[in-house]
């Protein structure tokens, strides 16, 4: 079922979905579904799985020399998602990025979820490579996750990159997105952020996925423009629990998210950090329970993994 369909379908009432990661490479399912088993009986409409595009190692050979690998560190999103599906049934998202594809591999990518009966796709532009400063798309790849989108949207109507085809299927995706209440790192500002938030909804994004706040005002205030600009999708908000210290820095460091100075106090007074996963819950649950009181749809969580203090803010508030 589609992500809007869920959101249809539940009729005002809010729902909780989850995003996780992949296994490391070596590990096996179980670590998957081990963190996810907790979070059921909260009956998440679907779960998000990340793809993580390749990075490049330098190993030393016996001559001195440096041999350049390609090493993807979490494979295996596709096959996740069909365990998920199998295991769970409920509807597993993979995240589909520009990065590290080309137009060609994006279409097999698409193909292979159709043939698994996946109904949703995350499209995203990704990240730069850790070699790398800025983003640098594959030489037949997009640039942008609008293009992405509409290289899905066109495959819904059953336009393949190889136009000769005779009678050929469509597809029928329901494409998410991803937005940012404090605008993208990148980009110059909020308003050129949710400028081309809208083309990607114009050109086939169905609804969109926030990246984390700590401050639901941000999130209302994104809404409220984005509303203005005429996006009118479902717009889904992304929350995190904080859970160590380090956060602090990583979390604006890395996605360029502030933390409320109330928030940033009470972490500060903890002495461990099992102390500041208590206060990361709370203000969780303050967040979560402020965004049912405004009728928000669906609720969903960057578990990444951690299934705890999800448990824990979910109990709660469900």
């Amino acid at each position: 079922m589609k992500v809007t369909e869920h959101i249809q379908k539940a009729k005002g009432e809010t729902l909780f979905s989850f995003e996780i990661l992949p296994p490391l490479k070596g590990q096996h399912i179980d670590s998957i579904f081990e963190n996810l088993d907790p979070l059921m009986e909260f009956k998440p409409p679907f779960i998000d799985v990340t793809y993580h595009r390749e990075e490049y190692q330098y190993k030393e050979l016996e001559n001195g020399l440096l041999k350049k690998q390609v090493v993807r560190k979490r494979p295996g999103t596709v096959g996740i998602c069909a365990a998920i599906q199998n295991k769970y049934n409920v509807d597993a998202i993979p995240h589909i990025l520009c990065g590290g594809f080309t137009k060609e591999d994006t279409e097999n990518f698409l193909i292979d979820l159709d043939f698994l009966g996946i109904d949703n796709v995350m499209a995203l532009r990704g990240d730069a490579v850790k070699s790398e400063t800025y983003f640098k798309a594959e030489k037949e790849g997009h640039v942008y996750a609008s293009n992405l989108v509409n290289q899905i949207d066109e495959l819904n109507t059953g336009k393949y990159l190889d136009d000769g085809l005779q009678n050929s299927c469509k597809t029928n995706f329901c494409i998410g997105v991803a937005a940012y209440p404090e605008k993208h790192m990148e980009a110059p500002s909020l308003d050129s952020d949710i400028h081309f938030l809208k083309k990607k909804i114009n050109n086939g994004a169905d609804y969109i996925v926030t990246q984390m706040f700590f401050d639901n005002q941000k999130y209302y205030d994104f809404v409220e423009k984005c509303r203005t600009a005429g996006i009118t999708v479902p717009i889904i908000p992304g929350l995190k629990p904080v859970a160590t210290k380090k956060q602090l820095q990583l979390i604006p460091h890395r996605f360029s998210v502030d933390f409320p100075d109330e928030l940033i106090k009470s972490i500060i007074k903890c002495k461990n950090n099992e102390e500041v996963k208590q206060v990361g819950v709370e203000w969780c649950i303050q967040q979560s329970k402020d965004l049912i009181k405004n009728n928000i749809p669906v609720l969903h969580y960057y578990s990444m993994g951690k299934s705890k203090n999800i448990k824990q803010i979910l109990e709660v508030i469900s």
